[in-house]
């Protein structure tokens, strides 16, 4: 076989331009030998398919066939508990709609036994929080000195619930008195009428009474009590919740025994089924997210198992992103920090949906708007550009 040099290196080279340095050849053509089976793999350009001796001719790939799945892929001899959010008129309150979490019977969305999406909840303060990032500042400023009128924003902007923090009950901060706190979710029950989540100061002396009174003044609304813990009397609260129709929240600080411990007391002291949520606490982006996803992955996973102990919704406080400086802070080789909060946020909400959160509480707007169109996005109810599976590689 005779090829000129340039055929042959830039059979070998993939490059246009080919300079050869302290090289002399006195010929215009060389001849190569080689074993015929060698061929395809030294000149592979050069070399068509059908003069190698004994080559199979070329394949078309032929179309795939379709694939149909069977649901569930995996069934599971447990389930998470199914819990109601709010209450409308015909059931002796005033939301105009309920929210429904948990309920699933499989882990994942596609093995069909996710019955609720997950929902976002924004985060509205009883008083300013001039301590917020300058990004949560411009988002709210208009508003957060009035919590009724933040709720409605909120609601505006997407929320399908509001978790309202009365954060100034804490002694430490205002020390406001139980009855006045009431009356502030009063407001924002008669501001908005999606379903409440109730936020105490995390004062174990004064979140319960404060819940007790919240619980009585919201009779009939089915809020969520949030939280009761291994640190204060959750027995009185469980009694609150119990007596005004509400539910509650049990938080712990990242640790499934203590998640089961808490669960199983709220249980014993009364508290049915159907009215726990569970929130295992969020860590940040950076700040130990991984733990907190392991933590929710392990109670989703056990709960599908059969171990009714931990077999209830999760709650994420997905705010607790901004926590991290990486979301706040001046530096400008990390880039605008308009931009960089409201992603912390949503790769936080996103982590936690993932491994099986069915509430996340946020903050900011363009954060919760992300989250929700991924949500919308899973469950198919967001019109997109159809793509094939087996055009991927195109894609």
């Amino acid at each position: 076989m005779k090829l000129n040099l340039e055929d042959i290196i830039r059979s070998l080279v993939d490059v246009e331009d080919i300079e050869l340095e302290n090289v002399e050849i006195d010929a215009e053509e060389l001849i190569i030998k080689v074993k015929q089976a060698m061929l395809p793999l030294v000149l592979p350009q050069l070399q068509p398919q059908a003069a190698v001796q004994g080559a199979k001719p070329e394949q078309k790939l032929e179309a795939l066939p379709e694939i149909t799945f069977e649901k569930p892929v995996k069934e599971y001899r447990g389930y998470v508990e199914e819990v109601t959010l709010g209450a409308t008129r015909s059931e002796g309150g005033t939301r105009g709609k309920v929210i429904k979490i948990g309920g699933q019977r499989t882990l994942y969305h596609f093995e069909g036994g996710w019955i609720n999406k997950p929902v976002v909840s924004f985060d509205v303060f009883d008083i300013p929080q001039p301590q917020f990032p300058k990004a949560l500042r411009e988002a709210w400023g208009e508003v957060w000195d009035s919590p009724a009128e933040w709720a409605r924003e909120a609601v505006k902007r997407g929320a399908d619930l509001v978790t309202i923090h009365l954060v100034s009950t804490d002694p430490k901060v205002k020390d406001t008195p139980v009855s006045e706190a009431a009356k502030v979710v009063e407001e924002v029950l008669q501001a908005v009428d999606v379903p409440l989540v109730v936020g105490g100061s995390g004062n174990p002396e004064k979140d319960p009474v404060l819940f007790e009174k919240v619980a009585e003044v919201a009779e009939n609304e089915r809020c969520l009590l949030a939280s009761a813990n291994l640190d204060l009397d959750h027995e009185r609260i469980v009694k609150a919740a119990v007596k005004y129709n509400h539910n509650v929240l049990s938080w712990v600080s990242l640790d499934i025994n203590d998640q089961k411990t808490l669960n199983r007391l709220l249980l014993e002291e009364g508290l049915p089924r159907d009215r726990m949520v569970q929130d295992p606490t969020t860590a940040a982006l950076g700040y130990g997210l991984e733990y907190t996803y392991t933590m929710i992955e392990r109670i989703k996973l056990n709960a599908l198992k059969g171990e009714k102990e931990l077999a209830f919704p999760v709650s994420c406080g997905v705010t607790n992103a901004w926590a991290a400086r990486e979301a706040w802070m001046n530096v400008a080789e990390w880039g605008p920090r308009e931009y960089r909060g409201p992603l912390w946020e949503t790769i936080n909400a996103l982590a936690v949906m993932l491994a099986g959160a069915d509430i996340m509480m946020m903050l900011h707007p363009s954060a919760v708007q992300a989250i929700k169109s991924i949500i919308d996005s899973i469950f198919g109810d967001l019109n997109g550009v159809e793509i094939k599976y087996e055009d991927w590689l195109k894609v």
